[in-house]
């Protein structure tokens, strides 16, 4: 009995740490998400590019031209990837999260407990999303934001660096029974690890800071992201 009240006393001792460090998280979450970075950028006015924040309610993608004189995505991330191979898209959209939640995970009814514990603690590989699209009308969850060629510069800069690459300098296309989520998009490997700290939308965040624009100065969720656009 004694023995019992020993093990039970670790365990509420472990229980009630977790408890506040989810507690503390949640907390910093909230505070740190709101602080801005970049807030008095002044917008571009002339020879612009646009480029949009598209959430999904929970996921932050970045969208950007498919072409143009800086970059041209689909001799990167082609076409052909996909099963739709339709070359009319004129608008690409990038995310980048956990491989496990992207490639076991289409539904959030399909999440597994293994799945999301590898992915907050650090013990999974990661992907990157690409999703060609057509342009898209700005909204509550679609920010529109014109950037100047400079910065997108560096915004292609921080895509392309998210992508890992073949000794031949390719991108790796990850092959799966669950290619895509629709005939249009494609999954590949991708540099970094996930987790509690550093989520897909911690990702588009920094691809914001990355090419000077508004930002948080940190967020895991798409809500701090969306309140610096809106």
């Amino acid at each position: 009995m004694k023995k019992f009240s020993n093990v039970l006393k670790i365990v509420l001792k472990w229980l009630g740490i977790f408890l506040v460090g989810i507690s503390l998280y949640v907390v910093i979450m909230l505070v740190v998400a709101y602080i801005p970075v970049n807030s008095n950028k002044e917008a571009c006015k002339e020879d612009c590019i646009d480029v949009y924040l598209l959430s999904n309610g929970v996921h932050t993608d970045i969208v950007v031209p498919v072409k143009n004189e800086v970059m041209d995505w689909s001799k990167i991330t082609k076409y052909e990837n996909t099963t739709s191979n339709d070359t009319t898209f004129t608008y690409v959209a990038f995310g980048w999260g956990d491989k496990g939640f992207y490639l076991q995970t289409p539904q959030w009814s399909d999440l597994k407990f293994s799945v999301a514990f590898n992915a907050m603690f650090h013990l999974g590989s990661t992907a990157m999303h690409v999703d060609f699209c057509r342009p898209l009308v700005p909204g509550e969850k679609c920010k529109e934001i014109r950037i100047s060629k400079a910065q997108y510069i560096k915004l292609v800069k921080y895509i392309r660096g998210s992508f890992k690459y073949d000794t031949h300098g390719e991108v790796i296309q990850i092959i799966s029974t669950n290619d895509g989520y629709g005939p249009d998009d494609a999954f590949y490997e991708a540099n970094g690890a996930y987790d509690l700290f550093n989520t897909c939308n911690s990702w588009a965040n920094s691809a914001l800071k990355a090419c000077d624009q508004k930002a948080c100065w940190w967020t895991p969720t798409d809500k701090g992201i969306l309140h610096q656009y809106r």
